[in-house]
């Protein structure tokens, strides 16, 4: 889909060059359409900007549904390991560091509220899964700036020794 495409060189972009590289005609070039066929898509950067955080969040949607096995914690910590050994993560950073614009993030913050409500629903201990959960925003973070730092494998089976 071109709509994909487009999303794919802008996250390229972001990942080599950063935000300042993020414009409408280098988005165009490197996916190779015109910038009227990108501004058919996204009508602005800041459209653009948001198109990828979107397509983050159904990304992980559908990683956590994929996971779906028990409780919605579990299905959440699988996913954010499995982000995490992936490198999807990194996207994450790239993405949410090129919204100069507080409002850009709004699709993410809905995001992480849904998915603390849906944590609450069917957890037989909704303080801990919380707490899990949370625990797993932490892991994004790291991964996303010192990957290194952490010893991923051993935090994965803890957090599930506490659910």
């Amino acid at each position: 889909m071109r709509r994909d495409e487009l999303l794919d060189a802008a996250e390229c972009l972001l990942q080599e060059q950063g935000s300042h590289a993020l414009t409408l005609s280098a988005v165009a070039e490197r996916a190779g359409v015109s910038k009227g066929g990108l501004l058919y898509h996204f009508a602005s950067k800041d459209a653009l900007v948001k198109g990828m955080v979107e397509r983050l969040i159904a990304e992980f949607d559908a990683l956590i549904e994929s996971q779906r096995e028990t409780t919605f914690t579990r299905a959440y910590l699988a996913a954010t390991f499995e982000a995490v050994e992936s490198g999807r993560l990194r996207r994450w950073a790239v993405v949410t560091g090129a919204a100069g614009d507080p409002e850009l993030l709004a699709p993410l913050r809905e995001a992480l509220a849904r998915w603390h409500r849906e944590g609450l629903r069917d957890e037989p201990d909704p303080p801990t899964s919380q707490v899990v959960r949370l625990a797993c925003e932490g892991v994004w973070e790291v991964a996303t700036q010192c990957p290194a730092a952490v010893d991923y494998a051993t935090v994965h089976r803890r957090l599930l020794e506490l659910l």
